[in-house]
């Protein structure tokens, strides 16, 4: 079998999730639903957040960065998967699947920063409350999510680049429902030793790194919160990052498992599986988190919704001077 750079290729195959044609139809509607779920979902919080000033802080202007993020992390993948599904072609091109596993790269990533900014934004507002609005400042907040995309995009950039190196048989199918990096390098049919350890080592740095000051940020949290006298006063410090957290959780929890899971025994089928948790399930749950835990986005909503309600209907026409 032939060998050939990636440059030379035109296209590669998508196997999805799944081969059974009876399946197909369930798995369009099953993800075109979650994926209108969550564009709609944070849209909501984007308009939420954007129109209300009450919300114009350093904690929603993440949350606002979050949901805008969520929305083109989920779309990098999932409009194709319905595109193939639709069209019964599991075909990707060369540059489409190298402009699919830079982005995923660096909306994952973004979601990765902005979720550590977050914990620190919280660890300032329950540890150092008093230096809080001298501390979060406008111009901070604006510099840790510029920070952010400019690491995501070197990061992602750097690993694309490093793909385009690598050759490959001419007969290319990659067993998930996108462009994982993962499965592109495993692949390949030359040494793949530098790939792996600049996957590991930015995974190591970038998203451990990340993950120890969110968990440094938290028992920080949780050693202010103890200090509190009153369990009211507990119960409202808590409230004002469990949405957070909760969040936190659910990303780490779900992709971690699926990295673990990769470098163990499970095959290349699971693991496309469990990668819908984080790439399709939590950016979907997580505008339902924000707004069913956050008393200040619930009334953001209804406030938006009596708004909404209260504007008549435009009617075209002439209005009769008097």
């Amino acid at each position: 079998m032939e060998a050939v750079n990636l440059t030379q290729m035109s296209e590669f195959l998508l196997l999805g999730l799944s081969e059974e044609p009876e399946l197909q139809p369930i798995l369009f509607g099953l993800f075109l639903s979650m994926y209108l779920i969550t564009v709609l979902g944070n849209l909501l919080i984007i308009v939420a957040v954007s129109s209300d000033s009450h919300l114009h802080t350093p904690m929603y202007f993440f949350l606002f960065n979050l949901s805008l993020v969520d929305i083109c992390f989920t779309s990098t993948t999932i409009p194709k998967m319905l595109l193939n599904i639709q069209t019964e072609n599991k075909a990707i091109t060369y540059a489409g699947c190298i402009t699919q596993m830079y982005f995923f790269l660096c909306f994952a990533g973004l979601d990765n920063f902005l979720l550590t900014v977050m914990a620190y934004d919280r660890f300032v507002a329950i540890c150092n409350p008093l230096h809080y609005t001298v501390t979060m400042t406008p111009q901070l907040c604006k510099l840790l999510v510029l920070v952010s995309w400019v690491m995501s995009a070197l990061n992602s950039l750097l690993q694309c680049l490093m793909v385009l190196q690598l050759s490959f048989f001419t007969d290319l199918e990659i067993p998930h429902f996108f462009c994982d990096i993962k499965h592109i390098v495993q692949l390949a049919c030359t040494d793949t030793f530098l790939n792996d350890v600049v996957i590991y080592f930015s995974a190591g740095l970038l998203g451990g790194g990340a993950l120890a000051g969110i968990l440094y940020s938290y028992s920080k949290i949780v050693s202010s919160i103890r200090a509190i006298p009153s369990a009211q006063g507990k119960y409202k410090a808590f409230s004002t990052c469990a949405s957070h957290l909760s969040v936190v959780s659910l990303f780490y929890g779900t992709s971690l498992g699926v990295y673990l899971g990769f470098t163990g025994t499970h095959s290349s089928q699971s693991s496309a599986t469990a990668s819908v948790m984080y790439t399709v399930v939590t950016p979907m749950l997580n505008p339902f988190i924000y707004s069913l835990r956050n008393r200040d986005i619930k009334g953001a909503l209804r406030r938006l919704l009596r708004v909404a309600a209260k504007k008549e209907p435009f009617v075209l026409g002439l209005r009769k001077c008097t």
